[in-house]
């Protein structure tokens, strides 16, 4: 894990003695919140929620009150939950979760729209610091059962088949009886062909920076579970395409940021370009890719010697990426049929 300043020790130390104190006295609330407690710095969340939470927060995040939470009732028969992990910068979470959002609302008219996270700590978060409330998931299905949603499709933008998503598949079976009909949609990547998707959009999103003499990585979060394998494959997609420049690692597991460094040393290659394989660009982009701080993906490449660009965007800005979701979706509803 890339280092932090004492600072941010401190917040991480004072959060995670909380959610242990929490444990210890058997504190209540939704079956999302209490999941998430246990298991935000160790799964496939593409933003550190703990570092998100921070008292003495000094950053700008954007206007929260631009976003829609989609926490609406007047629901219908129809609906399609967006499930995310979310994110506590506001300009992102409009720009990438709101845009697969509007995208599913384009593709599905028939169907109400509606969003849940599962975070409770950036919920909470984004909550205090702005107002904004934002449903869990748990919240969320049961304002689709107090609504009388028949028909509930339910699309994750989790970027694998991870321990989130599993969660989530693990939650859904709780509400087998409440709807007539529910299913759950794929992740990002599940396909040979969605790898090949990816790596298209991923390409094509920094073909600006491909000059033959540039390296292109891109940061995932990484897991310890087995779909951290995703990286590695992805990395053999781009390979495999003739893709030599660009290279994959992560924040948490391997290829790691020393991976990445060697790898692109031993090609040669004198400038580096750095952007997140991550749904949202919230801390991890901010801070463990392109922040100042010592071991940042940035910091450690520089020391290295390279001439580095950061691209602080997330994978739910490109188009290609939010047809790959409204796919998915699809391919949800047909199954119903």
């Amino acid at each position: 894990m890339s280092k932090v300043s004492k600072l941010k020790k401190l917040g991480i130390m004072l959060i995670v003695s909380g959610m242990l104190m929490s444990m210890l006295t058997a504190c209540g609330g939704s079956k999302t919140a209490a999941a998430d407690d246990t298991k935000d710095n160790n799964t496939t969340a593409q933003t550190d929620a703990q570092d998100q939470t921070d008292p003495d927060e000094n950053y700008e995040t954007g206007d929260a009150s631009l976003d829609d939470p989609l926490n609406q009732d007047e629901i219908g028969d129809t609906e399609l939950l967006v499930v995310s992990f979310g994110t506590s910068y506001n300009d992102s979470r409009r720009e990438t979760i709101g845009a697969i959002e509007k995208a599913m609302q384009k593709a599905f008219p028939d169907y109400a729209v509606r969003r849940g996270f599962t975070s409770q700590i950036i919920i909470d978060h984004v909550n205090k610091r702005d107002g904004e409330k934002i449903d869990n998931v748990t919240e969320a299905l049961d304002r689709a059962v107090e609504n009388k949603v028949k028909t509930l499709v339910v699309q994750p933008t989790h970027l694998m088949n991870g321990l989130e998503y599993n969660d989530l598949k693990d939650e859904l079976a709780g509400y087998s009886d409440s709807f007539e009909k529910i299913v759950l949609g794929e992740p990002l990547l599940t396909s040979d062909d969605d790898f090949q998707k990816v790596m298209n959009a991923i390409v094509d999103a920094t073909k600006e920076y491909d000059d033959g003499e540039t390296a292109i990585c891109f940061m995932g979060h990484g897991t310890e579970a087995d779909s951290n394998s995703v990286y590695t494959k992805m990395q053999e997609t781009l390979k495999a395409a003739g893709y030599d420049n660009y290279f994959v690692g992560t924040v948490e597991a391997t290829p790691s940021l020393d991976d990445v460094i060697a790898a692109v040393k031993a090609g040669g290659y004198k400038k580096v370009v750095l952007r997140p394989l991550m749904i949202v660009a919230g801390d991890h982009a901010n801070n463990d890719m392109a922040g100042d701080e010592d071991g940042s993906w940035k910091t450690e490449f520089e020391k290295a010697g390279f001439e580095v660009t950061t691209v602080v965007e997330g994978l739910g800005s490109v188009q290609a990426i939010q047809d790959l979701f409204v796919a998915h979706a699809q391919a949800a509803i047909d199954s119903l049929k």
